[in-house]
């Protein structure tokens, strides 16, 4: 099954409701959103860079932990009353003007 980013701000927002009794601050769910970057930032130095995984880190899953971070990113978006379709929408057309040729005229990704 199919979810829109719509569906998904729906789901989280029920479950807050239902079940998380209510969403943390913006700024409680601000730090949780880089502690949880970090993890997935753990999890790609580990299994993709040179880092070593320490026994600890070998159950580590990335899709988790980038879902970890749309979770979060989902209750700020729901709290701070922004619909995430139409961000992104308006986020994509800004890329398609602003910088539709900036990377293909990048020597450095040649």
């Amino acid at each position: 099954m199919s979810i829109t980013l719509k569906m998904a701000q729906e789901q989280v927002d029920q479950w807050i409701k239902t079940k998380g009794v209510r969403y943390f601050n913006e700024l409680t769910n601000m730090a949780m959103l880089t502690e949880e970057v970090g993890e997935v930032a753990r999890v790609i130095a580990r299994q993709y860079g040179e880092q070593s995984e320490k026994e600890s880190d070998k159950d580590k899953d990335l899709g988790d932990e980038l879902a970890d971070v749309l979770w979060v990113l989902i209750c700020l978006a729901n709290q701070t009353g922004i619909d995430l379709t139409l961000a992104f929408q308006k986020n994509l057309e800004k890329k398609n003007t602003r910088d539709i040729n900036r990377h293909g005229q990048n020597p450095k990704l040649s």
